[in-house]
């Protein structure tokens, strides 16, 4: 019955459009398309377009010879079982003999079953941002529309800011982004190492363009699909009716203050672009401008910013922060969501040995690598879960998101939850027993708390730095 309804209903919607406002990209020929980049080929037969896996080649790229800005896409598309593959749009070529294209590609999947993630649909910044501006981790419906193997239908709606996605008539995407505005469409036959995928195929059919009428054929988004906003100061309609509200303008320190004199910070954060910087000290904890924190608590709250860390780096977004509990040198204590340079940074691989005294002799019993000081961690006592994308990397923008209601709380990164926990559970209070939190009763228990940007001593850039109250 389901693969019988969906195609139904794909004819239904498609036929809501004017016919007269497509355009075809497949003619008789392929002469209005070419090879951007790798070695796979493609042939025309009988008005389908067949890419064929080729072992050890790049990814290869068959593109349309015209660029497009705005515009409605249509498509039908079989991916083979293993194979991942994906379209590009609004995507240019560089002069870089590798990873030459870039730019947004909806992602089409068929991977083997052990990777278990299903984003089809998806929106992947090729070769630029290197990392899923929309994964389907926030929109679980989509995650089963695409059907591996058998004929899926497509639509990409790249219109101003706004790129939405479907497949089979599911909402997949809602993205708000304007780094690319115009570029080539492209079918991607990805790269593969294993030989058991050489000579499998991706095949499509029925792709056309419309690029008039387009405000008219738009397609309204569906609430399941949430909106991912990715310009910088900027809110959009939806947020700012969801009560979203950025605590720095990217112009003024205005509601963020030092802890100590209630004034923001004479030395060691600046302000510059947009963006709010705490400046390097040599790695000293609170030893040049010190901490910051928000004006005022905060108790239900979602919490997001973008920041950006260099080589090595150390900080982190402490939450539930009590003044109180620290009246010495140091920075103030909470809740932390830890800002890290895995690769680099100690704590992002630090070792740990637990000994057991035993016939009048300590012995090693444990020795092993504590991962609860790793990035979006809350820091000392849980780990963040392993995220289905790049890692955090020193240089580049990352989203962190800290979702805290009534005790139960979460980490978001890159808009992937990596971990949650309730912060008035047993589980969570015996946590703190054998933490480093220990010594200060009822820590983290208080109803509401400060908001905390910490002076780690190692230059970190934070931007787009908004919250909403529930």
């Amino acid at each position: 019955m389901k693969n019988f309804l969906i195609p139904f209903f794909l004819f239904t919607v498609y036929n809501l459009s004017s016919q007269s406002s497509w355009s075809y990209l497949i003619q008789d020929d392929l002469s209005n398309w070419e090879i951007k980049e790798g070695n796979a080929e493609f042939q025309l037969e009988d008005g389908v377009i067949t890419g064929t896996s080729l072992l050890k080649s790049p990814s290869t790229y068959f593109a349309t010879i015209n660029h497009y800005d705005d515009f409605i896409l249509e498509f039908e598309v079989q991916v083979s079982s293993g194979l991942n593959s994906g379209v590009q749009f609004r995507s240019l070529k560089s002069d870089n003999s590798r990873n030459s294209v870039y730019g947004y590609q909806i992602e089409l999947e068929a991977d083997k079953p052990e990777r278990n993630r299903s984003w089809s649909g998806g929106i992947y910044d090729q070769s630029r941002r290197s990392i899923f501006l929309y994964p389907l981790s926030v929109n679980p419906i989509a995650r089963t529309a695409f059907i591996p193997a058998e004929w899926n239908y497509i639509r990409v709606e790249a219109i101003g800011n706004s790129i939405r996605t479907w497949v089979n008539g599911i909402q997949c995407s809602n993205l708000i982004d304007d780094t690319s505005k115009s570029g080539f469409i492209a079918l991607q036959i990805h790269s593969i190492r294993d030989e058991l995928l050489e000579g499998k195929i991706v095949k499509w059919k029925n792709i056309r363009i419309m690029t008039d009428e387009l405000s008219e054929n738009r397609y309204p988004s569906e609430d399941y699909a949430p909106e991912i906003n990715n310009i910088d100061n900027y809110l959009t309609n939806q947020q700012k009716a969801d009560g979203w509200a950025f605590i720095f303008n990217g112009e003024s320190s205005e509601g963020w203050v030092s802890p100590d004199t209630n004034l923001f910070p004479l030395q060691g954060w600046e302000i510059d672009n947009g963006i709010l910087k705490v400046l390097s000290s040599d790695g000293q904890e609170s030893s040049n401008g010190g901490d910051i924190i928000t004006s005022k608590k905060y108790k239900n709250f979602e919490f997001e910013l973008d920041f950006k860390i260099t080589k090595g780096a150390n900080s982190g977004i402490k939450y539930f922060v009590d003044l109180e509990l620290n009246k010495g040198e140091g920075s103030e204590i909470g809740l932390e969501y830890q800002i890290l340079d895995n690769k680099f940074h100690p704590d992002g691989s630090q070792k740990f040995k637990v000994m057991e005294f035993n016939n009048e002799q300590w012995e090693l019993k444990k020795d092993g690598i504590k991962k609860n000081r790793g990035v979006a961690s809350l820091y000392d006592l849980i780990q963040a879960e392993k995220f289905n994308h790049k890692a955090v990397v020193a240089g580049e923008w990352h989203r962190a998101k800290i979702v805290s209601n009534n005790g139960n709380v979460e980490h978001w990164l890159d808009n992937e939850k990596v971990l949650e926990y309730n912060r008035y559970s047993q589980v969570f209070k015996a946590l703190i027993e054998y933490s480093k939190y220990s010594k200060w009763v009822n820590f983290a228990q208080q109803d509401s708390g400060y908001i905390l940007l910490q002076d780690h001593g190692d230059e970190v850039s934070f931007k787009n730095i908004k919250i909403r109250e529930f």
